[in-house]
């Protein structure tokens, strides 16, 4: 099973790699202003993909800090539960007749 992840993977690779060399035609990205970007094709492709790697990491940051808090907030209520001495309760008694 390994080696079939990794062959996918290799061929994925390989299949990019091929993209990115047939796609070394300059390109001009215009952004407002009047400022101009003339650049390879691909690596106008490889800062937007960069662009949104960074936007979707920042935009995890808030889900995974409440996360990690809610984390060490159960630990610490775990731990008091285990130093707390658990009082076992009898069962009552059945009435004497």
């Amino acid at each position: 099973m390994k080696f079939i992840v990794w062959l996918i993977r290799v061929l994925v690779f390989v299949l990019l790699l091929v993209l990115a060399l047939s796609n070394t035609q300059p390109a001009t990205l215009n952004f407002l202003a009047g400022y101009a970007w003339p650049a390879p094709l691909i690596l106008i492709g490889l800062a937007f993909f960069v662009v949104g790697l960074v936007a979707g990491l920042v935009s995890a940051l808030p889900g995974v800090f409440r996360l990690r808090l809610e984390n060490g907030r159960l630990k610490r209520e775990l731990r008091a539960a285990r130093e707390t001495p658990v009082v076992v309760e009898e069962p009552p008694l059945p009435p004497l007749i």
